[in-house]
């Protein structure tokens, strides 16, 4: 008793019927006595010899806890949540319908109070005490403990790790040098360089990032690049000459533009308003 006191025991994970000890399951307990020394066989009627006992189960394997017990009978639906115990009977054997047993199962890790034992007693004014009245089933009446409980699962060891403390070290390694194409193009002159280009030859060794690389750099950085000779305002008079006509162009004001293209429509206003001949109706004589 001083170990449900303090916790230190397991809970219960399965509850069933069975009808003896031969088809009771593995790791489940049989409850063949009551408290008060009874037998504690849920026998159908007295002609009957054949019966079938309670049982239930500590295993922790299954990763479920019995949090809750009750008894209901056959005209009440089953509770949300709950389900009712497993059968493990013999071929002709069954369970007295009127009243069943039903548990609440819930995962082992959801909660820390589960019911710690089942005892059975005879239809009497007998009490356990620290145990919860469930109910009276064909002549025995069930009671339950429920309390804390101490989870035994083993838990994972930790493993012995070997690393190299300098993989640790959160100092950066040196930044890797600038990838260099090993094809570059022959020089060009310097008047048909782009002046993005010259800019970022001459910062080659500027402002670097971390990684070595240079910032805002795109994928046509470093490429040659040069006008034209259509365009080359330098070797191309034809371009000479453009570029003078373009220097002769005149702005024009919106005041300029209203006073050369102004146009009132007075044409075809007067046209609009000249009136149409009529036409007589067919049949009706027209004045002489």
């Amino acid at each position: 008793m001083s170990l449900m006191e303090h916790g230190a025991v397991r809970p219960v994970t399965a509850v069933a019927w069975t009808s003896n000890s031969s088809t009771c399951p593995k790791d489940f307990t049989l409850i063949s006595i009551t408290e008060d020394g009874a037998t504690a066989n849920f026998t159908r009627s007295f002609a009957m010899k054949s019966g079938y006992y309670l049982c239930y189960s500590k295993d922790l394997k299954g990763g479920m806890v019995v949090s809750d017990i009750q008894l209901i009978s056959d005209k009440d639906s089953i509770p949300h949540g709950y389900c009712f115990i497993a059968e493990h009977l013999e071929a002709k054997a069954s369970v007295w319908k009127k009243k069943r047993v039903c548990v609440r199962m819930v995962p082992v890790g959801s909660v820390d109070t589960a019911v710690l034992d089942i005892k059975v007693t005879a239809k009497s004014k007998m009490m356990l005490q620290h145990y919860t009245y469930v109910g009276d089933v064909h002549g025995y009446v069930l009671w339950c403990r429920k309390g804390h409980f101490t989870n035994p699962m083993p838990q994972a060891k930790p493993r012995s790790v070997s690393l190299n403390l300098r993989q640790l070290s959160i100092d950066q390694p040196d930044a890797p040098l600038p990838l260099r194409p090993s094809n570059l193009l022959p020089p060009l002159p310097n008047n048909k360089l782009s002046q993005r280009r010259h800019s970022l030859h001459n910062k080659d060794t500027g402002d670097k990032c971390a990684d070595g690389s240079i910032p805002g750099l795109t994928a046509l950085d470093g490429v040659p690049f040069s006008l034209h000779p259509k365009f080359d305002i330098q070797t191309n008079s034809t371009a000479l000459q453009l570029n003078s006509q373009l220097n002769n162009i005149r702005i024009k004001s919106l005041q300029d533009i209203k006073n050369e293209y102004n146009y009132t429509f007075a044409v075809e206003e007067s046209a609009a308003k000249r009136i149409r001949p009529s036409v007589p109706a067919e049949g009706v004589p027209s004045a002489q």
